[in-house]
């Protein structure tokens, strides 16, 4: 199980990401498409926001135990939570594979 204060942390970046999308995306297009003036306040004003709000530092952890690797995009849980829920029957039309 992970610590509870980094599955804390994930979910204020999560908030702090959604907060300052729509900034992040309109100050973005600015330091594009924007006069070298324009273009260079708009990229002071995108230093300023916190490096949180950056989607870039999210990191996908598992729903149950709060595990960082092995996580299945798919499923939103790690491979050892899959394992576990796909032995016990608890994942539909999945079942372990023989040959």
């Amino acid at each position: 199980m992970a610590k509870e204060s980094m599955k804390a942390r994930e979910v204020k970046r999560a908030k702090l990401v959604a907060k300052y999308a729509a900034k992040r995306a309109a100050l973005k297009e600015i330091v594009r498409k924007g006069e070298p003036a324009d273009a260079y306040e708009a990229a002071q004003k995108l230093q300023a926001i916190p490096k949180n709000a950056n989607p870039i530092r999210l990191h996908n952890r598992c729903k149950m135990s709060g595990r960082p690797k092995g996580y299945l995009r798919q499923f939103g849980i790690s491979r050892i939570a899959f394992r576990e829920m796909a032995s016990n029957g608890l994942i539909p039309g999945v079942h372990k594979a023989s040959w």
